[in-house]
């Protein structure tokens, strides 16, 4: 047994199920862990495996409600969500022209069996490995949701734990399935699944900023130029990842000795990246081995064994490599400063479970590092890849056919438990640079749990903002910012996924399950409890230089985040969208919470914007944390109540900490408070806890700002505005689209005038369509003609939804 280190150990004894929730025979055993999940074991041995898997970590639910009906050869368990019946001591697959004659469950109150062997033909997808050169279809593994209302896990074939926490073969050979029978309670099916498995990690609040990478030659001073390039156009980073060029060149292409040509001092390259509130993460991959290039590999061959001269073979099955690998590599760059690293392993089908291992011991080996959470970027190894935490969708093709399925794919992932995925913004290399392209990867990337630039070397790939036109480049700069703004929302949705495992983006057939089928609604998603996105991932249309755009608003109010314009909900809509413009949606009552400072640096704010819509009352709690340190397990966090409190023309806000401690945030904070689509209030009245002060008040468009300075952190602000039809009621209508439409076309300005009158005239459809045609005798070009008559197409589909 081979002691890698304290770090690798934690606690086995939650691998072994609760007595009471077993059933056993001789070769069977199975164990009900809760009223929706059950776990089928069957030996020829008789021996079955307790110690905790590579996949299941915490068996020992509390006791489950069930009952039992049994004789000699006939086993029947029933609880509220399903039946199982077995006939005992036979397997369970059964003759083959029969697969479930052995074992079969039957979900209650649902015309659905199970059967070992199951096809789960109707199940939703979920994830898989990776998206490396991606162009066709999207194909994805198996998930946890399924129109069925079951999905199985096979973990007949995973490693187990030794009392070291290094993972060996089981000692003998068991079929073990884990069977989630949830009908339509997939929220509870997630519940379950994350008690097997644990939790998803908090992971670092610098996570959710903008991440900068490019397979370049940087050296030292290139990526000081780099940084003072992003500085000087105010555009923030927080992440410098670099990517396979920085280490000492060998025919594999990897390497893990700094290359002393381009950073004469590795530890002053870090500290700069550091000193500019900038965290510095570098890309490996040891699946090629370790050559004699290397600093340490004397050393290493000597442990090993290994005669000089040779390449060090990649073998995570041995914990003699691993604690060689880690001990003489890993941990002399980490020595730099460097914080996390990048593992570009990029598996065949027979390899995930090496790259499950070098997961795994990376992500272990960085608890030694006190109060330091681990961090890395990997491929998803399929075996609960939320614990290893952010997924590499791998080098992807430049193309709107890879952007297209990014959102129905980032979203189905949820179905496995899976919220951070990361994307190379634009795709990675080949396909054409295109500006358009590159902004609505931008601007799906700001509403997505990582953003992440990533390209290939080359003077023809332009990832660099300011190497964009100048349109291009300021709208990049508004995104760029706001999704650093939008840090405190994103990272307090992440704590909900690590407390709950309720996924940060989740798709819209989970709230409207009808939509899954719906080709034109299927990339929608929500992003987080308060945001709903409906990404554009098609070209504009050129004439009239906008995205067509058909999206769905499920019941209830929403308001465009960025104008605050008002949609009824429970019907479609078609918009049209500027290269400016994003469909962002947020549902009545919504409260967005951006931090109000323009920075690098991704710690704790002193100064808050937040954003409040109209229409009912809501209650939204702001999670902030050192956003480094585990010091958070300790009860070193502060929890916020901003609680809103909807009267027509009378609202009430009041912020105070509900939970925590204090000293995690400033004393002082800055708050703006923007009332969405409210008129300059009559009357405001401000409290800091029981003494009232006087704030800024002021109209900015169509909202009503209030701000209060230094406010105590630990106390409570009040604030209560009112006044006589202080509401706008700004009803988003098809008819501004058009007539913004009119107004950009490039056409005489008089003729402007009569497209205007004929599109905005109460004739019907079929007139306007006959009026529009007759202006080709006004020489207008046939292409304005068509783009007009499939404007009408567009009302005369909104007039019937």
């Amino acid at each position: 047994m081979y002691d890698l280190g304290k770090q690798f150990v934690f606690d086995m004894s939650h691998g072994k199920a609760n007595d009471a929730n077993i059933i056993k025979g001789n070769k069977y055993r199975f164990t009900i862990l809760t009223e929706r999940l059950i776990r089928f074991e069957y030996s020829e041995t008789g021996e079955f495996v307790d110690e905790i898997t590579s996949f299941a970590w915490y068996r020992d639910f509390p006791k489950c409600e069930f009952s039992v009906k049994q004789d000699d050869k006939y086993l029947e368990i029933t609880t509220p969500y399903f039946k199982v019946e077995y006939q005992k001591e036979r397997g369970f697959i059964g003759p083959k022209t029969f697969p479930g004659a052995y074992l079969r469950v039957t979900l209650e109150n649902a015309d659905r069996v199970w059967y070992y062997g199951h096809p789960e033909v109707r199940n939703y997808g979920g994830s898989n490995v990776s998206l490396d050169d991606f162009t066709g279809d999207l194909k994805l593994d198996n998930g946890l949701y399924s129109a069925d209302g079951f999905a199985s896990i096979d973990d007949s074939d995973s490693l187990i734990f030794d009392e070291k926490g290094v993972l060996v073969p089981k000692k003998s050979k068991s079929t073990d399935i884990y069977l989630f029978a949830y009908r339509k309670d997939f929220g509870l099916c997630l519940k379950d699944y994350f008690t097997l498995t644990s939790l998803p990690p908090m992971i670092p609040r610098y996570a959710f900023g903008n991440w900068w990478s490019k397979m370049a030659n940087y050296n030292k001073a290139d990526i000081v130029d780099l940084i003072d390039k992003f500085k000087k156009e105010e555009i923030p980073i927080s992440i410098l990842l670099l990517d396979n060029t920085w280490h000492i060149k060998n025919e594999s292409g990897t390497g893990f000795t700094f290359d002393h040509d381009l950073y004469e001092n590795p530890k002053e390259l870090v500290d700069f990246v550091h000193s500019n509130n900038i965290v510095l993460g570098v890309n490996i991959d040891p699946s090629f081995g370790i050559y004699p290039s290397e600093y340490n590999y004397d050393k290493a061959c000597q442990y090993l064994g290994v005669p000089k001269g040779n390449i060090i073979n990649f073998d995570p099955n041995s914990p003699r490599f691993i604690d060689v690998y880690l001990k003489l590599f890993i941990h002399v760059i980490e020595s730099y400063g460097v914080d996390f690293f990048w593992i570009d392993y990029k598996p065949t089908k027979n390899d995930l479970i090496n790259l499950f291992l070098l997961d795994h011991y990376h992500t272990m080996d960085m608890e030694r590092i006190m109060n330091k959470r681990p961090l890395i970027l990997t491929r998803n190894a399929k075996i609960a890849p939320h614990r290893y935490p952010i997924n590499y969708s791998g080098r992807t093709i430049s193309s709107f056919n890879t952007l297209k399925n990014l959102p129905f794919y980032n979203s189905s992932s949820a179905n496995s438990g899976i919220s951070f995925w990361s994307h190379d913004i634009g795709g990675f290399y080949k396909g054409i640079e295109d500006k358009e392209l590159y902004l609505r990867y931008i601007q799906l990337g700001v509403f997505s749990p990582i953003l992440r630039f990533s390209s290939i070397e080359g003077k023809y790939y332009k990832k660099e903002p300011w190497k964009q036109d100048y349109k291009t480049l300021e709208i990049t700069r508004d995104y760029l910012q706001l999704r650093h703004r939008l840090i405190p929302y994103i990272y307090s949705e992440s704590y909900k996924y690590h407390k709950t495992g309720k996924p940060l983006v989740t798709p819209i057939y989970y709230k409207v399950p009808e939509m899954y089928d719906d080709e034109k609604v299927r990339n929608q998603y929500y992003f987080g409890e308060e945001m709903l996105i409906a990404p554009i991932v098609t070209k504009k249309e050129e004439v009239m230089n906008r995205v067509i755009h058909r999206f769905y608003l499920p019941e209830g109010v929403w308001y465009d985040f960025k104008t605050g314009k008002k949609f009824p909900g429970n019907r479609d809509y078609i918009s049209f969208y500027k290269d400016e413009d994003y469909p962002v949606f947020v549902n009545e009552g919504g409260i967005i919470v951006l931090s109000n400072q323009n920075v690098n640096s991704t710690r704790v704010p002193n100064s808050l914007e937040i954003q409040i819509f109209p229409g009912k009352n809501n209650t939204y709690y702001l999670y902030e944390d050192d956003g480094i340190t585990t010091l958070y397990k300790e009860g070193y966090y502060l929890v916020t109540s901003i609680d809103y409190n909807y009267r027509e023309n009378n609202y009430t806000v009041i912020i105070r900490p509900v939970e925590g401690k204090t000293g995690i945030i400033p004393e002082k904070r800055d708050y703006k408070i923007r009332f969405r689509n409210v008129k300059k209030a009559d009357d405001v009245i401000v409290y800091i806890n029981d003494k009232e002060v006087i704030p800024n008040t002021y109209v900015d468009d169509t909202d009503f700002i209030v701000e209060v300075k230094e406010v105590p952190t630990i106390g409570q602000l009040t604030i209560n505005c009112k006044g006589k039809n202080i509401e706008i009621d700004a009803v988003r209508l098809i008819n501004e689209d058009i007539d913004s439409i009119i107004s950009d076309i490039p056409i005489e300005t008089l003729m402007k005038e009569k497209i205007s009158e004929i599109m905005f005239s109460e004739l019907p459809i079929k007139k306007k369509r006959i009026a529009i045609r007759k202006l080709k005798k006004e020489k207008i070009d046939d292409l304005f003609i068509r783009l007009f008559l499939r404007l009408l197409e567009y009302v005369e589909t909104t007039t019937k939804s």
